[in-house]
């Protein structure tokens, strides 16, 4: 013992020791808040670091439900880094292993730790409830997300498929450049889908897109396959088309034949609009023939697409002449049957009138006055209609032209009427 020592005496090394005591118990109770503290700072950032990637998986899956959620998770993200800025400041002012602090000082980093450690969990807490409200939601579309992959491989297996038919395809010298635009376009689809986040599509999204992928590449699938069909089909119509040609070809002569009947038989009246029709006829002929022609040639290159289309226009120009050639045949048995009979034509428009007018009087009220006006106006064209058969050649075409017109009109009044009845009108 050295002389101060002795000097002090033992009581004074009592209180020596005693004060040594409390400082080092509350130094203990310093070090376990920050220890505390710490932890509550490590909880919440891995709560934090969790919600963030869950938040990200969200997004993935529901574009609308990840940026809500985004949102909300911002605000409790902005709150934490406060806090953890608030942790650090206290860590920073209070140095624990310091050998020269004091019991009050020991005492004010404990409560400032107890603070901040505190704040940590409340801030954990309202992140873990976060959490919580985000599982149901998470659980539904991690649950949907199962349904992804094998629509996914259904995609993949479609655009192989596809692939493997245009090969074939070329290989056998056809032309698949249709069904081989379509599969670029179903490839392209599936590098959307490979793309990361499920190409920003969302889950829903990201099915349909494979669905579309699986149906395009079905569609090219089927395209490349009927290529073959196609080229027989094509062969098979082109013989058919041929005698088709062949068949309204045989068809100018009586048209000029009746042509003849109707210039010396009736006035210009009922014959001008048909003015050129057995050239007209002869002439679609000839272009349906140079198209036939132009479809052989591509047949012989294994183009049937063009092939085809060469044939749609053979067939637009044959249907034309025939549709002319049906327009002179047809005007002469008509304007025969009238002349022969006018008053037979008269009777059916008559009747047609006769059952609009029954069913306009049938109505609760009687008839509609502007039902009956036009009824009766009909009636009065009805009976002025022959006078148009006059002179030494009649226009008998005008004749049945305005009764085709009479008729029209009566049937417009019984269509106005039932649809008034039906909707109360």
């Amino acid at each position: 013992m050295d002389e101060e020592a002795a000097l002090r005496g033992p009581g004074d090394q009592r209180r020596r020791g005693r004060g040594a005591g409390r400082e080092a118990e509350a130094r203990a109770a310093a070090v376990e808040a920050k220890q505390d503290a710490a932890a509550a700072f490590y909880d919440m950032d891995q709560a934090q670091k969790y919600l963030d990637g869950r938040v990200t998986v969200l997004t993935d899956l529901d574009q609308a439900a990840g940026a809500a959620a985004r949102r909300d998770l911002d605000r409790l993200n902005g709150s934490a880094d406060a806090a953890s800025i608030g942790y650090i400041d206290v860590v920073d002012a209070h140095d624990l292993d310091s050998a020269d602090r004091s019991v009050p000082e020991y005492d004010a980093a404990r409560r400032a730790f107890l603070a901040v450690g505190g704040r940590l969990r409340k801030i954990t807490g309202d992140l873990d409830h976060f959490a919580e409200r985000l599982a149901p939601q998470m659980a539904r579309l991690e649950t949907a997300l199962d349904r992804l992959p094998p629509r996914l491989a259904a995609a993949r297996e479609a655009v192989a498929a596809a692939d493997a038919a245009i090969a074939a395809a070329q290989k056998a010298g056809m032309d698949a450049s249709e069904p081989e635009a379509e599969l670029a376009k179903a490839k392209e689809g599936l590098t959307v889908l490979g793309s990361q986040g499920l190409g920003g599509l969302g889950l829903s999204g990201a099915m349909d897109k494979a669905d579309e992928v699986a149906r395009i590449a079905a569609g090219a699938r089927e395209a490349a396959e009927e290529l073959p069909l196609l080229g027989e089909k094509v062969r098979n119509s082109l013989a058919s088309v041929r005698t088709r040609v062949d068949v309204v070809a045989g068809r100018v002569e009586p048209v000029r034949q009746a042509m003849k009947k109707l210039l010396v038989g009736y006035s210009q009246a009922c014959w001008q609009d048909l003015k050129g029709a057995p050239e007209a006829i002869d002439g679609g002929v000839t272009r349906a023939r140079e198209r036939l022609n132009e479809a052989s040639a591509l047949l012989s290159r294994n183009e049937w697409k063009q092939a085809q289309q060469a044939l749609t226009a053979a067939r637009t120009e044959l249907n034309a002449a025939d549709r002319r050639a049906g327009q002179v045949t047809g005007r002469v048995t008509e304007l025969d049957a009238v002349r022969t009979d006018p008053a037979a034509p008269a009777e059916a428009a008559r009747f047609v009138v006769r059952d609009a007018q029954k069913l306009a009087i049938a109505q609760p009220g009687g008839p509609a006055p502007r039902h009956a006006r036009v009824l009766d106006g009909l009636v009065e064209r009805l009976e002025a209609a022959p006078k148009r058969l006059t002179g030494a050649h009649p226009d008998y075409w005008a004749y049945l032209q305005e009764l085709e017109a009479i008729k029209t009109a009566a049937g417009d009044v019984v269509a106005r009427i039932r649809a008034e009845r039906a909707t109360g009108g």
